[in-house]
Order: C-alpha cells, then sequence, then structure tokens
C-alpha cells in the first residue's frame, strides 16, 4: 500500500513538472493569472491586491473570522492547508507564502521549478508597505499597490495625535499576555500617541503580565486585544475575571480585534483610529466604551 501510495505521488509530481513548464511561458507572457497564498497575512493583501478572478485558492485560516478580516469576502475561493499535492493540483502560476509558513512546501516547490514569492512578515508600518509592493509588483498590479499604500498612509496621518501628550496604554490579552516593542500592537499604540506600558514592565515567559500586575498598576487606556466570547476556554479565563471587570469599570479601555493587529496589513489603521478616538475620554478620565 506504502509503494503504491509513493508511486501515485511520483506520477502526480510528473505530471505537475509538464503543468509548470507551460505556467512558466504564461509567466513570460504577462502577470500570473492563478495565484495560490499560503500564508494568512499574505492571504489578505492579495486580495485586496489583485481581481478576484485571478486567485486560485488562500490558505484555510482567511475563513477563521477570529484571526481574518477578509472572512467575509472569500466564498467561493479554495481554502489550502499549505501541502504541496493540492498546491499542485491547483496548476498555479505563482504562489505566496510567508517567511515562516510551510517551508517544507515553499522548498518542494521551488526544486520543482514554480515560481514562488516568499513574502516576510510585517513587524513595522514600513514592512506593511514593502509586504505590499512586493506581492503588487509580482502579480504585475503595482498602480492597485501603490493606490493601497497611500489610502493607508492617509488614514494614518489622518490619525496622528494633535498634541504632545502621551498617555499610557497596555495590551491584554488571553493566557494574560500584553504586547512588547517589536509588536504590531506597540506600532499601533505608539501611532496613536500612546506610550506602551508594557516595554517599562518586567515580564514574565512569553510576555506574560499577571492580572494582579494590571490591577495595581493599570495603564491609562486598557487595549482589550482578544474578546473573551471568542475563546471559550480556560485560556481566556483572565479576560472574563471580576478584577478585569471592576478595573475596566472604572478605567478607559478600548478593543482592538485580533484580526487588525495580528497580521502587517492596512487593516492596523483602523487600530489606530480606534486607539485615537480614544485620547480626548482618556485624558479626560472618563470610561470608553
Amino acid at each position: 500500500m506504502a509503494r503504491s501510495r509513493t508511486r501515485a505521488w511520483i506520477a502526480r509530481l510528473a505530471g505537475a513538472t509538464v503543468a509548470l513548464a507551460g505556467a512558466a511561458c504564461a509567466v513570460a507572457a504577462g502577470p500570473p493569472q492563478r495565484i495560490v497564498s499560503l500564508n494568512l497575512c499574505t492571504d489578505q493583501l492579495l486580495i485586496d491586491i489583485v481581481p478576484r478572478e485571478r486567485i486560485v485558492a488562500l490558505s484555510h485560516l482567511a475563513a477563521d473570522a477570529r484571526l481574518s478580516t477578509v472572512a467575509d469576502r472569500i466564498a467561493g475561493l479554495a481554502l489550502v492547508r499549505g501541502t504541496a499535492e493540492e498546491v499542485l493540483a491547483l496548476e498555479p502560476d505563482l504562489v505566496i507564502a510567508g517567511e515562516h509558513s510551510t517551508p517544507a512546501t515553499v522548498s518542494l516547490l521551488r526544486r520543482l521549478g514554480m515560481d514562488v514569492l516568499v513574502v516576510p512578515m510585517a513587524s513595522d508600518i514600513d514592512g506593511i508597505r514593502r509586504a505590499i509592493r512586493m506581492i503588487a509588483e509580482t502579480a504585475g498590479e503595482i498602480v492597485r499597490g501603490e493606490a493601497i499604500v497611500a489610502a493607508f498612509d492617509a488614514r494614518l496621518e489622518a490619525a496622528q495625535p494633535r498634541d504632545a501628550a502621551r498617555p499610557t496604554a497596555l495590551a491584554y490579552q488571553i493566557n494574560s499576555l500584553t504586547a512588547g516593542a517589536g509588536s504590531l500592537i506597540d506600532v499601533a499604540m505608539e501611532a496613536a500617541g500612546y506610550r506602551n506600558l508594557a516595554r517599562s514592565l518586567t515580564l514574565g515567559p512569553g510576555g506574560r503580565l499577571p492580572l494582579e500586575t494590571l490591577v495595581t498598576r493599570p495603564p491609562d487606556l486598557v487595549v482589550l486585544a482578544n474578546s473573551p466570547d471568542s475563546f471559550p476556554t480556560a485560556s481566556a479565563d483572565n479576560l472574563r475575571h471580576p478584577a478585569l471587570r471592576d478595573l475596566l469599570a472604572r478605567r478607559a479601555h478600548v478593543a482592538l480585534d485580533m484580526p487588525l493587529w495580528l497580521c502587517g496589513t492596512p487593516s492596523l489603521a483602523e487600530a489606530v483610529e480606534r486607539l485615537g478616538s480614544t485620547r480626548g475620554s482618556v485624558a479626560l478620565g472618563e470610561p470608553v466604551r
């Protein structure tokens, strides 16, 4: 049985090689027309940059509304888990992957001669711009990519604080995690004119901040980076704790949906806008809901 599966796989690869030769000709003739994305972050960029009819498949995580900003826009598109076999069956002329996603698949596809674009995952605003431009250039959509970058920059500019005040903010997540320097939440808070309190705290393993510390040393703004309703497991019990509810009843707070900051996409501008909209109420000591 194992030999039979191996022979079938080899035959499939041989057939794919023929298909790839045809794909190479198509690429030479113009921009790719059959694009597969293997990464949640590149999924969200691709669907904004490239016409839908040129997208063959996205990663299965694109359909998870807890993680993805495009979950409501992908009906009818194939979803893949990133195996070489399922990608080859789709006969794409371009595969887009993240720098840490499906490395074995990326390696095999490249050995077979397939055009694979690996996009570095953005950890700052410049990184978001670079990722957009990489995909746009490779897909032959440079004008569209520049329009997306320009719109992103305009939103960030409009959300910039108009005063020099630097109230503190701290993101609080499931498992009592917070977000320090180098995270996209940190980038959003800084862009909105806040000082990330996590930068000056001693954090536990993985960036954990005990609830007791948050309650006794709260920031001016508590940023709820996860919804407790999205995680009905014990990992989110810290978000349902009475002590946190009591803190939120007397302290300014705002919710940032996970899809806004999980990936480096223009959706980060919405996170900055939400944070920026709280600054007046934080200065006045009013609750933000």
